[in-house]
């Protein structure tokens, strides 16, 4: 299989995306949802890879890139061939209770999966994207087996397996779609946990993305040490320690479901 992105996909995705009549009305955030809505997540690319040899396919992804507060966290999981999950796809089209439920099958049926995190000390000093990268490589690497191609959401890592690129991954690979479910579900259940640690935020509800109500509480009490401190919003506020350069790509979008 060819290494690099999908272009065909993106292409498709990106057509999909074009204004429709009466659009004019919606955000774009709406926009994109509905785009990515009509996406079918599916077993294609996991074919393709077949059909090239690989007989353990990992799929690859991440969460929590855009949130002000805590880790990114990135999962990679390895189904059986031909698995098929009924409602998998995005983690963020899917509602918390889907979520968790498809979370508990995936875990049930994967060949094996990997989890890991990277904190908000790390994301700061090396930007976002290559704490991303750090997370995916090393939930890659945490796999036994070792997968022999990666199916990866618009990503590629400094990694020797083969690997795909697949732009809107999430929405079209069952395997993406695996690893999105598991990070999200793992990442949400550790903003919960941080909540009790740093109260007064709303990490339970928002999972630390840049919500009003997160804006508010950054307003009245200030950063905690677990927020990301080179992101705009944080950057703007009160910092009770030497102030970081702000990253411009760090400034994420008010939507908690991320």
């Amino acid at each position: 299989m060819e290494r690099g992105a999908q272009p065909g996909a993106g292409k498709q995705a990106l057509k999909s995306g074009r204004k429709r009549a009466g659009d004019d009305d919606v955000s774009a955030a709406t926009r994109k949802m509905r785009m990515l809505r009509s996406l079918t997540c599916g077993n294609k690319y996991e074919k393709l890879a077949r059909a090239q040899g690989a007989a353990l396919i990992a799929g690859v992804d991440e969460v929590g890139r855009g949130a002000l507060f805590g880790p990114v966290v990135a999962a990679a999981v390895i189904l059986p061939p031909e698995t098929r999950i009924r409602g998998l796809r995005d983690s963020k089209q899917l509602l918390q209770e889907d979520r968790e439920r498809l979370a508990m099958i995936v875990e049930a049926r994967a060949i094996c999966l990997a989890i890991e995190e990277v904190d908000a000390e790390t994301i700061d000093r090396v930007n976002i994207y290559q704490a991303s990268r750090m997370a995916m490589t090393a939930a890659v690497l945490r796999l036994v087996p070792q997968p022999d191609h990666l199916l990866i959401d618009a990503m590629r890592l400094d990694l020797s397996h083969a690997q795909t690129s697949i732009i809107y991954g999430d929405s079209l690979s069952i395997s993406i779609a695996a690893a999105s479910v598991v990070a999200k579900v793992y990442r949400d259940r550790r903003m919960c946990e941080l909540d009790r640690e740093y109260p007064g935020y709303g990490l339970a509800s928002h999972k630390g993305y840049a919500t009003p109500e997160h804006r508010a509480a950054l307003k009245n009490l200030g950063p905690c040490p677990l927020h990301r401190k080179s992101f705009t919003p944080v950057a703007q506020t009160e910092l009770p320690w030497e102030e970081f350069p702000v990253e411009d790509e760090a400034i994420c979008p008010i939507d908690s479901s991320v």
